[in-house]
């Protein structure tokens, strides 16, 4: 029978991975597919692992078991250690007879297996699934190659394995594992490798070790990488990285022979190990400071200052792509995680910055050579240069000297690169925005430390191709090239007119931006003349240039940046220069050139949208400002946009636009509103305000019109009311106040709440309609500055809460009545409307200006029905995706948090299974890594235990006048799911003694409550705890707990949780220094 079975699924096997036919793989799939959910998986399993045809047979079968491995009631914990040993068996017997790709899974099926049950304990109080490490680690040499290969093979995805949380049933759970296996096991694995390279590096003959000296450096680089203190921090940021290895590492480093070690090796193996080596320098560079006292980190320093010194010295190597880019990475780190003073005092400092200079010079050249890696090298340049104020006058750092040059290489290469773009087709860097703005932040700083020659550098530019492009034919190849240069220099003047906001006043600096910006502005003036009205709808106009409109609105935005301040201050030297040159006197002429190009763009570019939202963003901003927006509002060209903002004068604000083109109108009408209410000083004449609108209120009453009379193109109509939406959503953003609120209200009700409500009943799979719907409402349900707190005689607040909650429950329960939809769209066309239907109920709760309490005493329902549809909503998100929407979930726990805060006696009638749920969720978050969920998610928990323990203690009949009555579905949950609480408990309590947690106070709150309502679970936990410790530090972790309880009182008061609260926090100090192996007990000290 075995055979037969063997023969078959060797067939599937390789009829999965070898048929040409379509049909036939799939049938093959669905075949081993049925096998694998069979109970008899497991044995198949094993018996495909050892006689399997190979290499398909082992492969499906090592595949299939990682797939299968989480899923608990499929293999028990004895059947796993099973597994584990007959893998590591088969990899002992195999490994040089398998391919290496069937190796490769094999060792993470045993990495997968060994992390799932890593702190499994058996009945002799043994770790089964750790044994295997320690032989592992001590088969490591350099002789035996085979043995070794695979040992090292085993540890590296051991620690990537203990890294990622995938096949883990909790967070709590991998971060627990995942800090224990970094406690017992990392630091001698790093040693190890450490050990064997420097053994290694003594060999005369070092080709024959070529493969194990691989596997080491990949070894040693996966424990720099590791997350030591389970922060899941995303190592590709550089901004304040940092490697955090545990103090008892400080051996391995204080000296700094590891770099000299990792220099040697760099400069003596060739060039396919340089990459591999450069990344471990690069995380050796990023060792906490902290680590070391003073002398050991000017001491660390050194050997890093030396070592990159010496790879300059020897470049050859760095003509490698990957090796490059670890170097410029290596470079961002020196500053990043040193300072200048301590970079100054190195001997090799001086000639080290030098061979930089010189490198960084040499790397920018090189346009098409990796050029995102040079980003790294300008950060270095930065720090470098922001951190000059505050180091000592004498001391020479010599940016003063280096820094021109650099910015010379930058300006000079990119200019020249034009031509190679024009002639030859290639990509311009220009047209990557956002790398090009990363880089600009960090060269602006660079560009200050010599302004005089960057500013004759960039007018030189400037005043050579002017005069070809503004004359020559635009189809000429010479014409291309200076207006593609010209693109170059207008954007690079943006920026360096921008670094006035990070220095300090200057005069002579303030007349070259003044220079510079005239020649932009005139070069702009004759850019907008040229340009001819769009042929045809969607067309960009006529002789216009996109490239040079964002090199203009560059500018523009970085000198409202840098000279449109609020503050009262003297009158700008930039304004001498441009009245010289173009009449320009003072802020006010200046805001009238802006505001035209604003006209002028939204006119000519409304099918753009890039331009189109950068021109927005430009007047939004402007409006932002105190003393700008009165100046602009008394400019005539602000008066005729405020007097003509419809789709005859501005085509993007008519329905034939795209929709993504449509929600920039948002901004359009909320820059305008400010204009016109702060402008105007306008708060409660609603008579300005009705002229402003009257456009609006026409379109309004055309769409009220289009619903009642039927027969209108649906499609037109759909837009109409996303065009609606969009603008008075801008409107209602700009009314802060209350006056301006009530005016705006009393406008939309109740004409505007009842086109939203019949279109979300009519087109509620239509997600381009109701979204648009749904942000309103949420911008309408926002307390801005206390702007619906009205007058005690108002409803209006009431109206607007009914108005809401009507329209969410009709949304809602059509919604949810549709069918189901593809996976890949469930998001856009389901939840995510979800998530802004929590945000508007959060608002309303959180608001304040809502009198609640009411409703259920007149017989409303408004408030029950739409908490009914909270509940919904939430029970149609799938509990296991949840935590993958981030925006939805931070949503939901805010919505709780205030549900729970206000609304009580209404969680505590839901139905067990769906409490349970949400307290299902509410662990979620207490684990998660978003300090805002854990927030609302502890906050949640612990209003929510404050109700149970309540319940439970109070004597009977005690009630509140006033108060909906309570319910019993919350006991009930706790009573049919009694692992809730305590999962909630172990899950609390181990990640604040072993985690890293970013919100302690939250988390202590609840926990309190959660020890106080399951104390037999607490004793539990306690001996648990006790019994994975080593024996001699079991009666100090038994001392840390007592004390955490000394002093408590059965009961949750507000005192009692702030004593337990500093009680924790002692607690986990113990706790850390119990680990650590420091921990004085205090007695010992009191006796001392």
């Amino acid at each position: 029978m075995a055979d037969e079975e063997l023969e078959v699924l060797n067939r599937f096997c390789k009829e999965l991975y070898e048929s040409v036919n379509q049909e036939a793989r799939l049938q093959a799939e669905r075949n081993l597919q049925e096998w694998s959910n069979s109970p008899e998986w497991l044995r198949l399993s094993t018996m495909l692992l050892e006689r399997g045809n190979v290499p398909y047979g082992p492969l499906v079968a090592s595949n299939t078991l990682l797939k299968l491995l989480s899923n608990k009631t499929s293999i028990n914990t004895e059947q796993r250690l099973e597994l584990s040993r007959f893998v590591l068996n088969q990899l002992g017997m195999r490994a040089q007879s398998l391919p290496p790709y069937v190796v490769t899974s094999l060792c993470q099926l045993f990495c997968r297996v060994t992390k799932i049950e890593w702190i499994h304990m058996d009945e002799s109080q043994q770790f089964p699934f750790k044994e295997p490490i320690e032989s592992i680690i001590k088969s490591i040499s350099l002789e035996n190659s085979a043995e070794s290969l695979l040992a090292l093979q085993i540890l590296s995805l051991l620690i990537a394995e203990m890294n990622s949380a995938v096949g883990m049933e909790s967070i709590t759970k991998h971060r627990k594992t995942s800090s224990t296996f970094r406690d017992a096991y990392l630091f001698s694995i790093y040693e190890s490798t450490v050990s064997h390279l420097k053994d290694a590096a003594t060999k005369s003959n070092l080709q024959s070790y070529y493969p194990v000296l691989m596997a080491l450096l990949d070894l040693n680089l996966n424990c720099l990488l590791f997350d030591f203190i389970g922060s899941l921090a995303d190592e590709t940021s550089e901004d304040n990285y940092n490697v955090q290895v545990p103090t008892v590492w400080r051996s391995a480093f204080t000296d700094g022979t590891v770099i000299k070690l990792m220099t040697q090796l760099y400069i003596t193996l060739p060039e396919k190990f340089t990459e591999k080596i450069m990344g471990i320098l690069v995380q050796l560079a990023s060792i906490r400071r902290t680590l070391f006292n003073g002398g050991e980190r000017q001491t660390y320093l050194e050997e890093l200052v030396v070592g990159t010194k010496m790879i300059m010295d020897n470049p050859g190597k760095l003509s490698d792509q990957g090796t490059f880019h670890e170097f410029c990475r290596l470079v961002a780190r020196l500053k990043a995680n040193f300072q200048l003073c301590e970079l100054i005092k190195v001997e090799e400092y001086k000639p080290m910055i030098r061979l930089l200079a010189e490198f960084t010079v040499q790397s920018l050249r090189m346009v098409d050579f990796s050029p995102n890696s040079t980003y790294y090298l300008l950060c270095f340049w930065h720090r470098m240069v922001t951190s000059v104020p505050y180091i000592r006058t004498q001391d020479e750092h010599q940016l003063e000297v280096y820094c021109p040059e650099i910015v010379s290489a930058f300006v000079e290469s990119r200019i020249a690169y034009v031509e190679k773009v024009v002639t030859e087709g290639v990509d311009d860097p220009i047209d990557d925005h956002g790398s090009l703005l990363q880089i600009f932040e960090q060269i602006i700083s660079i560009i200050r430390c010599d302004y005089e020659k960057t500013y004759r550098l960039l007018i030189a530019h400037f005043d050579e191709n002017a005069p070809i492009y503004q004359n020559g034919n635009d189809n000429d190849v010479s014409t291309r090239i200076a207006h593609g240069r010209l693109v170059w220099v207008v954007t690079l003047m943006g920026t360096a007119i921008f670094g006035k906001s990070t220095s300090s006043n200057n005069d002579e600096h303030d007349k070259m931006d003044g220079e510079m910006l005239s020649r932009v502005i005139r070069l702009m003036q004759l850019n907008d003349s040229r340009l001819e009205f769009p042929s045809s709808h969607n067309a960009d106009p006529g002789r216009g240039s996109v490239r040079m409109e964002y090199a203009f609105m560059h500018v523009l935005e970085n000198f409202r940046r840098g000279y449109i301040m609020d503050q009262v201050c003297r009158t700008s030297a930039i304004y001498e220069k441009l009245q010289q040159q173009l009449n320009i006197a003072d802020e006010s002429d200046i805001l009238g050139v802006i505001v035209q190009k604003i006209i002028t763009n939204l006119k000519f570019w409304a099918t753009n949208e890039r331009i189109l939202e950068l021109t927005l963003a430009l007047l939004k901003d402007l409006s932002l400002g105190y003393t700008a927006v009165r100046k602009l509002f008394r400019l005539p060209d602000i008066q005729l946009l405020l007097n003509n903002h419809t789709s005859e004068h501005f085509s993007f604000l008519g329905t034939g636009t795209s929709l993504r083109s449509m929600k920039f109108r948002t901004t359009f009408y909320e820059a305008l509103t400010r204009l016109l209410t702060t402008g105007e000083d306008l708060n409660d004449d609603d008579e300005v305000f009705t002229r402003f609108i009257a456009p609006l209120n026409q379109t309004m009453r055309q769409i009220v019109d289009a619903f009642n009379s039927g027969g209108v193109d649906q499609t037109q109509l759909q837009c109409a009311i996303i065009g609606m939406c969009r603008d008075v959503r801008g409107i209602a953003t700009a009314c802060t106040t209350k006056g301006l609120y009530q005016i705006l209200f009393d406008w939309l009700y109740p004409e505007m709440f009842e086109v939203m409500q019949k279109a979300m009943e009519t087109w509620p799979e239509k997600a381009e309609v109701t979204t648009p719907i749904l942000r309103f409402l949420g911008e309408l349900c926002q307390n801005r500055q206390q702007r619906l707190k009205f007058e005690m005689t108002s409803c209006s607040a009431v109206l607007l809460f009914r108005e809401v909650s009507k329209i969410i429950v009709a949304y809602g329960n059509r919604l949810l009545a549709l069918a189901e939809v593809p996976k890949d769209d469930v998001y856009r066309l389901r939840f995510k409307n979800m998530g802004i239907c929590f945000f508007i109920l959060k608002s309303c709760l959180v608001g304040a200006y809502v009198p609640f309490g009411v409703f259920r005493l007149y017989g409303d329902t408004s408030l029950q029905d739409s908490l009914d549809m909270f509940v919904k909503f939430f029970l149609a998100i799938p509990e296991a995706d949840f935590p993958s929407y981030t925006k939805i979930s931070t949503s939901y726990y805010h919505l709780l948090e205030a549900v729970c805060t206000d609304c009580m006696p209404f969680v505590s009638r839901l139905d067990p299974n769906v409490f349970a749920a949400i307290l299902r969720s509410v662990q979620s978050g207490v684990m998660s890594i978003d300090p805002t969920v854990i927030t609302s998610a502890c906050s949640s928990l612990d209003l929510i235990l404050n109700f149970l323990y309540k319940k439970l203690t109070r004597s009977l009949g005690s009630s509140s006048v006033g108060i909906e009555p309570d319910g019993d579905g919350c006991i009930m949950a706790v009573k049919n799911h009694p692992d809730l609480l305590s999962e909630l408990l172990s899950a609390t309590m181990s990640a604040l003694m072993f985690g890293e947690v970013k919100c302690q106070w939250s988390m202590s709150r609840p926990l309190l409550g959660l020890i106080l309502l399951q104390e037999e679970c607490y004793t539990s936990f306690k001996t648990e705890v006790f019994a994975q410790q080593p024996p001699e530090k079991r009666d100090h972790f038994r001392m840390a707990f007592d004390s955490l309880m000394d002093g408590i009182e059965r009961n949750l008061t507000v005192k009692n949780k702030d004593a337990f609260t500093q009680n924790l926090a002692k607690f986990r100090r113990d706790i850390v220094e119990i680990v650590k192996g420091d921990y004085v007990p205090s007695s010992t000290l009191n006796s001392m």
